[in-house]
């Protein structure tokens, strides 16, 4: 492999330019995570694109926002701007747990450290910007700012907040995936145009007077419920959402504007999708994949996660209700070239302590690869969030075929003796039944070989949950679906002499989640002999159908009222279901199942299981029952979704109502 030097890294210190011999920059970012310089890190993106460009840019990962703040300073003031990129993950959901404790580590941090950071680096880096810096504009970019473009909910301090903008006294977001709308205000500014008087960019966000927004309030224009209605009306911000949703996911979206503070934030529509020549032109940079020099016998865990991985398309069009990435990557999947991925592969494997096995080559979803609408013209009318629920649209080509040739190619290479998919897998894409007889084959030879030859042992899959009516309020798939798949993986596994575990992730307190839906949940993952692992409480983060059902209590889509378990008991009285097999558990769970008038099923779950005692025992294995608790839910704080049921208890179509209709 080739040994890199200080200047094959975007430079960070005033050194590091020189070396380069810049004496001033063009742009200068400032990063919440660490500095890596890989394709799967939004910094390093960015800034390469930049340099690409044959603008001069240096990165500052994780400032020091204490003190004499020398780090804002010690670069000086860029020529063109300022540009914020918190990090990969959510300042909040990256420190804090659902029940809003602090994390073993920060996984973007060197060492894990908790300190690298503040909360909210968006706003805290943008005011001490403003500042210093007074005159020079600062852009905002990565999902922190691109899911705050508006009224949102803030679970941490519970809360409605306006558009980040106003919080944070910065000039511009630039929201989604933004390498195009970068370069487009860059040169605008190159140009001698003033930020302020630049309105028309796509996918970007301002904040104007009236009389200031560009060409006027139109009649296609959207108009939200300003950000002082929605604080007195919760059906207000619901109403919003809808809007919101869909205008992300639109071929052809409208510009939305809310007035907030006197002002007015105008968001407008992204540019059109990547295409796979451009999306191929950003994994081609120079990136060395490795964390800058200065974190030399530092260990930064996501990188270590990723290290050997390779990402192979963007965007999901799954839209499940409690997820943010159709929001900030798009719903319309983008995918490389296979050249452009056997490249990468092939700089993976020099790689001096490359052993030969890749850690995953996924993306969002690990099986979306090569998968569009038959016939584009229908795409572009379609106002859905998602494009297999409620059920898979007849439009969309499911053929595994191209990524089939991608695993073939990959572990054909020398070096390569194993590529493990690492993403999570949609089973529903797997069985999904086509008229084409020839995308079945493909699927079928898809599962055995995914099942036989990319399996690190455990294959992760994300049924979600087991009731089918909070199964719909998150979007997912009816869980008898999970049942078929775990039937194909168990035969593949006999069949291939392998013994390999099937993982599936659980959500507790899911709106519209009910305490004997948890219940129900214990005993099917019982019955199927599950000890679950990969739970997680519900954790209501900006800009999901299930946040805002959370937040308002009424779904976006049919404005029905959504019960959300909130309260700390509530929740742990769902959460505790997941746990069943632990002798300690079992007293509390007996005692609820009581309270819930559902005695009977004390017998279902524990049957075969030894009493609880002082002595730990060896959890037992679990089962499946279907029922519905109309008592008392739980909260769950790790994800959001939205989905309702009616009154007279069956669920209503999303698609059905409203405003902004969506379904996912």
């Amino acid at each position: 492999m080739k040994n890199y030097q200080l200047t094959d890294f975007l430079p960070t210190n005033k050194k590091e330019c020189e070396l380069r011999g810049w004496d001033q920059l063009d742009v200068i970012l400032l990063s919440g995570d660490a500095y890596i310089d890989h394709p799967s890190f939004g910094g390093a993106v960015i800034g390469r694109a930049l340099e690409a460009a044959g603008y001069r840019v240096a990165i500052i990962p994780q400032p020091d926002w204490h003190g004499d703040f020398r780090d804002f300073k010690k670069l000086g003031k860029p020529r063109l701007f300022f540009g914020i990129a918190p990090g990969c993950m959510d300042s909040m959901v990256n420190k804090y747990t659902a029940n809003r404790r602090l994390r073993k580590e920060d996984a973007y941090s060197p060492d894990g450290r908790h300190d690298c950071r503040p909360e909210y680096p968006t706003i805290v880096y943008s005011q001490i910007l403003k500042k210093l810096f007074p005159e020079t504009p600062v852009v905002l970019g990565g999902i922190e700012a691109s899911l705050r473009r508006l009224t949102h909910y803030d679970y941490w301090k519970d809360e409605l907040r306006k558009c980040i903008l106003v919080d944070s006294d910065a000039d511009m977001i630039l929201y989604g995936m933004g390498p195009k709308a970068l370069l487009a205000l860059c040169q605008r500014i190159d140009a001698g145009e003033k930020i302020k008087d630049i309105h028309d960019i796509p996918q970007t966000v301002y904040l104007a007077k009236e009389d200031e927004i560009d060409k006027g309030i139109q009649k296609n224009d959207i108009v939200l419920h300003s950000h002082e209605e929605c604080l007195r009306n919760k059906r207000a911000q619901a109403e919003n959402f809808c809007h919101i949703e869909e205008e992300s996911n639109k071929v052809h979206a409208q510009r939305l504007i809310q007035a907030v503070d006197n002002r007015f934030a105008v968001v407008n529509p992204p540019f059109p999708t990547l295409t796979t020549e451009e999306m191929d032109s950003l994994y081609d940079l120079p990136f060395t994949r490795l964390p800058h020099p200065k974190y030399k016998g530092k260990r930064i865990p996501a990188y270590e996660m990723i290290k050997f991985s390779v990402n192979i398309h963007q965007g999901c069009f799954g839209g499940c209700a409690f997820c943010t990435i159709s929001a900030h990557q798009g719903k319309f999947v983008v995918c490389r070239s296979k050249e452009s991925i056997l490249k990468e592969v092939k700089q993976v494997v020099e790689m001096p302590d490359f052993k030969g096995y890749l850690s995953d080559l996924g993306g969002p979803s690990a099986n979306m690869y090569g998968m569009s609408g038959r016939n584009p013209k229908v795409c572009e009318h379609c106002k859905r969030p998602s494009c297999v629920h409620p059920q898979i649209c007849p439009n969309l080509n499911t053929d595994h075929s191209k990524l089939l040739d991608i695993y073939r190619s990959v572990d054909a290479l020398p070096g390569i003796k194993k590529s493990f998919i690492g993403s999570g897998v949609r089973y529903d894409l797997i069985l999904n039944h086509s008229k084409d007889e020839k995308v079945n084959q493909a699927a079928r030879e898809y599962t055995k070989e995914l099942i036989a030859k990319h399996v690190s042992g455990r294959l992760k899959v994300a049924p979600e949950h087991t009731s089918d009516e909070v199964l719909y309020l998150m979007r997912k798939p009816s869980f008898k679906l999970f049942e078929q798949f775990k039937v194909i993986f168990d035969r593949i596994n006999q069949e291939e002499h392998l013994n390999q575990q099937l993982i599936p992730y659980f959500i507790s307190s899911h709106p519209g989640c009910q305490e004997q839906d948890m219940a129900d949940l214990a005993i099917k993952t019982k019955n199927l002999n599950f000890h679950l692992e990969q739970v997680q409480d519900f954790t209501p983060t900006p800009m999901t159908v299930s946040t805002e059902a959370w937040y308002t209590g009424f779904h976006p889509y049919t404005l029905d009222p959504v019960f959300s378990a909130k309260s700390p008991r509530e929740k742990l009285a769902q959460r505790q279901f997941f746990f069943w097999y632990k002798p300690e558990e079992r007293r509390n769970i007996e005692n609820e199942l009581r309270r819930l008038g559902k005695p009977e099923l004390i017998a279902q779950l524990f049957s075969n299981t030894p009493a609880a005692s002082t002595t730990s025992h060896k959890p037992a294995t679990a089962r499946p029952v279907a029922t519905k608790n109309k008592g008392r839910a739980s909260y769950n704080p790790n994800f959001t979704q939205d989905n309702r049921i009616t009154k007279s208890g069956k669920r209503q179509n999303e698609g059905q109502t409203r405003r902004n209709r969506r379904d996912r």
